[in-house]
């Protein structure tokens, strides 16, 4: 369970630092080349995280060009995977929202003066629902993974062996009472942090 929450939280860490500026970067100007980068993010939002598994295990491979740094079959490995499954979904979801905020406010903010960081930080200020929904979408989606992680990282236990990981094997060797309860933890997992998201979000709201 701590390993799920070790390697989820960085991964979502390290996504949310680079996928949050980066959204808000293509919610606000347009450049030759635009369209086929937001198609590519729009793409990565749904890609068979099975694929992005097969991706990272041929880059960390000892054949492989990053092989040399055995991080195969390592928490860092799965970490790599699930940034890779995240960062598509933050990027997505901030740049949407940046796009959805009205025009009249940006110009509002500009007319009174704001420097250009100014301006940015007033945007995310107004756009914090937006960003705890990227967080929430992105995090969702890599805590209740199982086949990138347990292609990078193999499952082994004491080491690499998250929730879902576990519930897989325990399934397997016929051990449905510990499968269930080690679901039911992933579950309740999941239910406390959404319930957190979405006091933040209400609060925000009231």
């Amino acid at each position: 369970m701590f390993l799920s929450l070790e390697v989820s939280g960085l991964a979502i860490l390290i996504a949310v630092i680079l996928g949050i500026p980066f959204g808000v970067f293509l919610g606000l100007h347009r450049f030759p080349g635009r369209n086929l980068i937001v198609t590519l993010v729009n793409t990565g939002m749904g890609f068979p995280p099975v694929v992005v598994g097969l991706f990272v295990f041929l880059l960390l491979a000892r054949s492989g060009p990053l092989g040399s740094f055995n991080l195969l079959y390592t928490p860092w490995a799965m970490i790599i995977a699930q940034i890779i499954i995240a960062l598509p979904l933050v990027v997505g979801v901030t740049m949407a929202g940046i796009q959805s905020i009205e025009e009249k406010l940006k110009y509002q903010i500009l007319a009174l003066g704001a420097s250009g960081f100014q301006y940015l930080l007033k945007l995310l200020k107004e756009g914090q629902l937006i960003i705890l929904s990227a967080l929430a979408a992105g995090f969702g989606s890599i805590i209740s993974e199982v086949g990138a992680v347990m292609m990078v990282g193999g499952n082994i236990k004491g080491q690499t062996r998250v929730l879902t990981t576990a519930i897989v094997l325990e399934t397997r060797q016929g051990e449905y009472s510990l499968a269930i309860a080690l679901g039911l933890i992933l579950l309740l997992i999941a239910l406390l942090l959404n319930l957190l998201f979405t006091y933040l979000q209400q609060r925000r709201l009231s």
